[in-house]
């Protein structure tokens, strides 16, 4: 069965599961994966307990869906993808994610990094959300090293991880309210790649 959107196209119904995943997002990415229990999750989606976990068998599972799903909406089609489009040269779209921090930051919504905030709220490192979380950080330093070879850099495993250090540092930064942690750490970053020797601006 399908229903009709707005612009007159065809869609499928949302499924329960679809609708569970759409609260977790909402509601993980807003107020962090301790504080909303999976009452509050069925409640936001509007289904019955048992399709919650017909679908993930426990708290843990969904928030690894959600950590999942922040990657692609975060990660690649919103950093990787917009860094690309803002800048020529690699190291021009290296500096570009600073330049989106600087309008993420702005924004009244700012909800931080999921990836971090999950980690920091689970201490086991045998978690699976704790795995889950350090997993995705990492992939966020492999599109650091693949820029910072293009780039030319001789050593792409220590760049990345100082790279990632401004990024996530800024982002904490912005957290205590500085909103223009951004354009401290891209300055900062312009001197990593002269340092590197790399030309930047």
């Amino acid at each position: 069965m399908t229903t009709t959107s707005g612009d007159g196209s065809q869609r499928s119904p949302e499924s329960g599961g679809d609708r569970i995943r759409r609260a977790a997002y909402e509601l993980f990415s807003r107020n962090g994966v301790r504080d909303v229990g999976v009452d509050a999750v069925i409640a936001h989606a509007g289904t019955a307990k048992m399709t919650l976990y017909r679908t993930f068998p426990s708290k843990d599972d969904l928030i690894v869906d959600f950590l999942r799903r922040r990657e692609q909406l975060w990660t690649e089609e919103w950093l990787q993808r917009e860094s690309r489009l803002r800048g020529e040269r690699p190291q021009d779209q290296l500096l570009a994610i600073f330049d989106l921090f600087s309008e993420w930051f702005a924004r009244p919504d700012f909800e931080g990094c999921a990836f971090l905030t999950t980690m920091m709220t689970v201490n086991d490192p045998a978690s699976p959300v704790r795995r889950a979380s350090v997993e995705h950080l990492a992939n966020i330093r492999g599109y650091l090293r693949q820029l910072a070879e293009e780039a030319g850099v001789a050593d792409v495993d220590r760049f990345a991880r100082q790279w990632h250090v401004l990024m996530k540092g800024s982002i904490m930064a912005a957290h205590e309210g500085d909103t223009a942690a951004a354009s401290a750490a891209r300055e900062l970053g312009v001197l990593l790649l002269r340092s590197h020797g790399i030309a930047a601006d």
